[in-house]
């Protein structure tokens, strides 16, 4: 039995939740049921709740390691010692559900649910046509979010698409990464196209991240928010702007860039508590050493408002005195305070991440200057930090980009390792903290996808 493609739904994939909300309560998390024709409302409810339990299930895990790849923190684990030695120094293992092994698993449980969902909502007559692909469109938006977490842990050209319905069926086979990134983009087309025949509302409730992004026409600016990044990701840039004017996109009078999309944590019963939300002094995870060095200084010589809202210096809360973290010939003055709640969300995809896609786009397609323009809101908007007054050419414009997105989105989901290593910069990093350390550049198909098709 492989690991995802024969995979039993995971425990988190519960589709006996209750269907009146979505509050990602578990009421029977040992023996979910494989959804039937013509399932009813509150079965079709159930099962998109558990597409989401399942996007969940890996989030913080995967924020934390690809954090740790792209040095946006450690994880000082006095238990497991592979956090600092593994994920740093290698080699990894690609012979467990962890570590090297990781981020595969639950996100083809999610993929391979939605799968469920879409096999058998034609059938769904308790829903209007309209409904029907109101769902659709929500399932495929899913499955491609989660084939891109898939594709950024793994640049080895060994990925498995055609993951059906039937976990007895043989694996499916490995295709290379283009072509995932191609069925990533059929995906988001089809679910976009589903959405705009969606009518005005879904037939399930979603949970309060999703807030102004919960009608099949605002889900649509999160499917296009979501094409931009991937066209940006392969050079189309041309095509980033396209999504992106079908995004939530906004750099207007009143605009947010915290907007977006978010998955939601919570500490109540039977629920799960944002992983990330530690204490600084106490917890595991700890911010890297070098964020402090790398920061901007505001006019006033405040450091960049981005870093000081994510980051704080870790001190003695009776002596005041500076308090040093240690571990594995590593240590940090600097704690995260990103998620200071078990409740605290972790984004999927926010405005700030869009208008940099967009300056990103624009820098590709040598308009340096309508990029300055997006690059300048972020910096003086979120950062606090003085307005740049030119860009002296293309390589300095990356750089600046890749310094705003570090700080605008870290922390919130391995930007930093996977936007440095499309530029061949992870040495700018400065990652190699001690001897032997390695900056590793993708992790390794799971063992078992591998000898499952031998």
């Amino acid at each position: 039995m492989t690991t995802t493609l024969k995979l039993s739904r995971l425990a988190i994939v519960v589709l006996a939740v209750a269907a009146s909300g979505c509050s990602f309560d578990i009421a029977n998390p040992n023996t979910p049921d494989v959804i039937g024709n013509n399932p009813s409302r509150s079965v079709v409810a159930a099962t998109a709740n558990g597409i989401l339990i399942a996007t969940r299930s890996d989030l913080g895990d995967w924020v934390r390691d690809a954090g740790i790849f792209g040095r946006e923190g450690y994880r000082f684990d006095g238990s497991d010692p592979r956090f600092t030695g593994e994920l740093m120094h290698g080699p990894l293992d690609p012979g467990s559900n962890a570590f090297g092994g990781d981020h595969w698993a639950e996100e083809f449980t999610a993929i391979r649910t939605a799968n469920d969902l879409l096999a058998v909502i034609g059938t769904a007559s308790a829903l209007t046509a309209e409904e029907q692909s109101a769902t659709s469109g929500f399932a495929h938006t899913l499955q491609a979010y989660n084939f891109l977490i898939v594709l950024d842990a793994h640049l080895e050209d060994s990925i498995p698409i055609a993951v059906g319905t039937d976990v007895t069926a043989p694996p499916a086979p490995f295709v290379s990464n283009a072509a995932a990134y191609a069925h990533v983009i059929d995906l988001l087309e089809s679910a976009a196209a589903e959405l705009q025949a969606g009518g005005g509302a879904f037939p399930f409730p979603l949970p309060a991240g999703f807030t102004g992004f919960n009608t099949p026409a605002t889900f649509l600016t999160f499917n296009r928010a979501l094409r931009a990044r991937v066209a940006v990701y392969l050079g189309d840039f041309a095509g980033a702007l396209t999504a992106l004017g079908g995004s939530f996109i906004n750099t207007g009078p009143g605009s947010s860039l915290s907007t977006g999309v978010y998955m939601d944590f919570s500490a109540g019963t039977n629920d799960f508590a944002n992983p990330l939300a530690l204490n600084p002094l106490s917890g595991e995870e700890v911010a890297h050493p070098s964020l402090i060095a790398q920061a901007q200084l505001q006019p006033g010589g405040a450091l960049d408002a981005r870093f000081t809202a994510k980051v704080e210096g870790l001190l003695d809360p009776v002596t005041g005195d500076t308090v040093i973290r240690s571990n594995d010939n590593l240590s940090t003055k600097f704690g995260w305070i990103r998620y200071p709640s078990p409740n605290s969300p972790i984004p999927l995809i926010k405005n700030e991440e869009l208008v940099l896609l967009r300056a990103e786009a624009n820098i590709g397609l040598g308009d340096l200057g309508t990029a300055l323009t997006d690059i300048n809101f972020v910096r003086t908007t979120s950062g606090g930090l003085a307005a740049l007054g030119s860009l002296a050419d293309a390589t300095a414009a990356i750089t600046e980009l890749l310094y705003n997105k570090r700080f605008s989105l870290l922390y919130e989901g391995g930007h930093s390792w996977i936007d440095y290593r499309r530029y061949n910069r992870l040495a700018d990093l400065n990652g190699f903290d001690r001897p032997g350390d390695v900056l590793f550049t993708t992790l390794p198909i799971p063992t078992p996808e591998v000898l499952a098709r031998q």
